[in-house]
């Protein structure tokens, strides 16, 4: 394998000097979006999809959804220490109606679920790929995350149901990635999260996930890790060194995933204007991505800079922990939308956008 492709100063210095707007998301107002829940926060969501990435659909047409989940806090970012993977159904009609927790209390061996991907083949077995953060009954939060894998079975009303086989993913390897034990906060601390399925067009099996690159001497050294594993073998993963590194960049590239489309493999992955290097340069808050021939890279990014979209400058918190569908559309969290100096935290399902892909170029499909 050889090294990661670089995300670097480079590439944005060259969006940032050029001049030229970057696509934005439009931006939304009251009405354009609805809360799910009065009493639930919700945030980073996927669908459980098949293993070619499309949306699993139910026999009523329904998609069966995750989401980060918790209650509502008068301070939003409380939300992050009771995170939860909660279940919603998509219907048909495009409404959306919470089902539940979709682990059973106790089987998660962390203090709380962060982000992942779940898969379900034709008959109904599930298996969910998420993060483990902390550990189960720690006196006080830690930050440490582990991955973890269970299986269950999708019902046809979209619950989850005879869990088992949970498992550890991957033992992080210290001579390329960093442990999270070193504490740190929102924004600052290290990443060892997000794993995220994808079958390649030879049939390997793919987990991309969010890490940080061992032995930088830069604080800022977010990098895109994978493991694979072969077709006949799903669940005998092996860990592979970082495909991509912002080392000197950005400290989280947070949820990447992979889409196959017209040929290449996009590698697309969230981040914030806060957790760039401030000596610079500093991105906007948006989805960054970098297309290639195949997963191992070499990676180039797209749109030379690697920013794909940005939150519109009115509101430049206003939606975040993008995914795109192999149909190239686009869903989101509604975050600080409405701009101004006053915080709206949405905490719900954003509209959907779609993304134009032409090899190295990617933009937002105008309305």
């Amino acid at each position: 394998m050889s090294s990661p492709s670089p995300w670097s100063a480079r590439h944005l210095h060259a969006y940032l000097n050029a001049g030229v707007e970057p696509d934005r998301a439009p931006l939304l107002r009251e009405g354009d979006f609805a809360r799910v829940s009065d009493s639930t926060d919700i945030w980073d969501a996927w669908p459980i999809q098949r293993r070619d990435g499309h949306p699993f659909t139910l026999d009523d047409g329904s998609q069966v959804w995750m989401a980060l989940a918790a209650p509502r806090f008068p301070d939003p970012d409380e939300r992050h220490g009771h995170a939860r993977i909660t279940l919603f159904r998509l219907a048909p009609d495009g409404a959306w109606h919470e089902i539940g927790p979709a682990l059973p209390d106790g089987l998660s061996p962390g203090s709380r679920e962060w982000s992942g991907s779940a898969i379900a083949d034709p008959d109904g077995a599930l298996t969910l790929y998420f993060t483990a953060a902390g550990r189960r009954g720690e006196a006080e939060l830690t930050f440490e995350q582990r991955m973890f894998s269970a299986r269950a079975t999708l019902e046809p009303d979209g619950r989850c149901t005879g869990w088992t086989d949970l498992a550890e993913i991957v033992a992080l390897d210290p001579a390329y990635y960093m442990p999270t034990t070193a504490g740190g906060g929102i924004g600052t601390i290290k990443a060892w999260r997000d794993p995220s399925y994808y079958r390649g067009a030879d049939g390997r099996h793919w987990l991309t996930f969010a890490a940080s690159l061992a032995g930088s001497q830069s604080a800022f050294n977010g990098v895109v890790g994978a493991a694979w594993a072969a077709a006949d073998r799903p669940d005998e993963w092996q860990l592979l060194p970082p495909i991509v590194s912002a080392d000197g960049l950005n400290n989280e590239l947070e949820r990447p995933h992979l889409v196959g489309h017209g040929g290449k493999v996009y590698l697309f992955w969230s981040t914030q204007a806060h957790v760039f290097d401030p000596a610079g340069p500093i991105g906007p808050t948006g989805l960054y991505g970098m297309v290639a021939d195949r997963v191992e890279g070499p990676w180039t990014p797209l749109n030379g800079s690697g920013l794909v979209f940005a939150n519109p400058v009115e509101a430049p918190a206003q939606a975040y922990s993008w995914m795109v569908l192999p149909d190239l559309s686009v869903t989101s969290f509604v975050d600080n939308w409405g701009g101004g100096d006053v915080r709206r935290f949405g905490a719900t399902f954003a509209p959907f956008l779609h993304l134009v892909l032409d090899g190295d170029h990617a933009s937002l499909k105008q309305a």
